[in-house]
């Protein structure tokens, strides 16, 4: 599993100057569909491997962050490349939907 806790102190390093895009799983502890999704999104982080950088971002610690992105519903995962936003998933999905969904963004950078 390569999974980064992101921050606001780790924000700018590990997404906005990142060589490779960056795949942020926007969540709160308190959310029931966010705990279904953890499993799923840390086993096909391997399989993304320097094509792809995975990372969580806690709503409710970084709530600015969330702001920026215009998160309204959790879990939602946005997709950064090159310091903007090329795809956005909300909801929960199993783990051949989540990778056809992210292979579908990939192919467009």
């Amino acid at each position: 599993m390569i999974v980064k806790n992101l921050t606001m102190e780790n924000f700018q390093e590990e997404v906005l100057e990142s060589e490779v895009p960056v795949i942020i799983d926007f969540y709160a502890d308190w959310c029931g569909p966010c705990k279904m999704l953890k499993p799923v999104f840390e086993k096909i982080s391997e399989e993304y491997k320097g094509r792809l950088n995975f990372a969580r971002l806690n709503t409710e610690n970084e709530e600015m962050i969330a702001m920026q992105f215009e998160i309204q519903g959790i879990p939602a995962l946005v997709i950064v490349n090159g310091k903007k936003e090329v795809g956005r998933i909300v909801g929960y999905m199993g783990e051949e939907q989540l990778k056809s969904r992210i292979d579908h963004f990939l192919e467009k950078i």
